[in-house]
């Protein structure tokens, strides 16, 4: 496994994390939450310690089942989970900043993971209605009741990261990142590494498309939110059906597979620090681990990049 360090923390995150998106139950389908625990585990066992989460997943569900797998083992491990989204009963959900959301979130998600502190709490997705500063206050007064280390933020853009740097230092930006959507390449990766900002992949591998498990028109059913992603639409079809193959040519070659190939593709910029895959069984952890330990040829690497340009200015979701 390969480490990198968490902006100027203390911390050093392994580079391929454990997205916690898919054991929440709900965006990614049903889940064996047995499962769930069996994969956290054996993540552990090859040296990821990265685990990714947010209270909205599943609501509640999925830092639920990272707190009991991690109750189960003694190695120290570093969590970040997301906050800034509410819902209702019925699962509406809609961006809520306030100082009394964020009070409420912390303590919420402490009681769900079973911890008495949460490694990075990360702002989930910018919302209008609340000021920064009145967010971030009651971020630096949980930092000194020691409820959280470490603050970073999601889906935020350049101009919303010049906002925040007047009023506190963040250690990570995580955004999407992936071949089909590389618009983080437009100024915020150059200036997460001038300001020593962790950039943190999520969505390595298009929410599973890039694995090319999912062959065209593939359905999707219950809660799973895919059924309305972009990565999965008929948009960019001969560009997307191009890189998949450029893939199938480059695992073939290198003994690989489609998903490490295209993890590879991210750990290769020496701008990310992790890349950021859900998983939810033994079997996908088996394989991204083997993402780790080697790089791309120039001439792959250059090749894929080639392929998926039109990303840089054309996002997915």
């Amino acid at each position: 496994m390969e480490y990198s360090r968490l902006g100027t923390t203390d911390l050093y995150i392994s580079c391929v994390g454990f997205g916690c998106a898919p054991i929440g139950g709900y965006d990614y389908g049903k889940v064996d939450d047995s499962e769930s625990i069996k994969a956290i585990l054996t993540a552990i066992d090859h040296g990821i310690n990265f685990f990714d989460t947010a209270d909205v997943y599943g609501f509640g569900h999925s830092e639920e089942i990272l707190g009991k797998a991690l109750s189960l083992s003694k190695q120290d491990i570093i969590v970040a989970t997301k906050f800034g989204i509410n819902w209702d009963s019925d699962g509406k959900t809609w961006r809520d900043l306030s100082p009394k959301r964020v009070m409420d979130a912390v303590d919420n998600s402490l009681r769900r993971l079973k911890r008495d502190f949460v490694d990075l709490y990360q702002a989930h997705w910018p919302e209008k209605n609340t000021k920064t500063e009145d967010t971030f206050a009651v971020l630096m007064n949980c930092q000194k009741q020691g409820k959280i280390r470490y603050i970073g933020c999601s889906n935020y853009d350049l101009s919303a990261l010049y906002e925040m740097r007047n009023i506190y230092r963040i250690e990570s930006l995580q955004n999407p990142y992936n071949l089909l959507n590389r618009t983080i390449e437009n100024n915020l990766l150059e200036y997460c590494k001038i300001n020593r900002i962790s950039f943190i992949a999520y969505s390595a591998l298009a929410r599973g498309f890039l694995s090319g498990k999912y062959g065209e028109n593939c359905m999707f059913s219950g809660t799973d939110t895919r059924v309305k992603s972009k990565y999965f639409s008929n948009e960019y079809d001969d560009k997307k059906s191009l890189i998949i193959s450029e893939l199938k040519k480059i695992a073939l070659n290198n003994e690989k597979t489609l998903s490490q190939i295209a993890i590879r593709w991210i750990l290769d910029n020496l701008s990310v620090d992790c890349a950021l895959v859900g998983l939810k069984n033994v079997e996908q952890v088996n394989d991204v681990v083997d993402s780790c330990g080697w790089k791309l040829s120039a001439d792959d690497y250059e090749r894929l990049s080639f392929l998926s340009e039109q990303f840089i200015e054309t996002k997915l979701y």
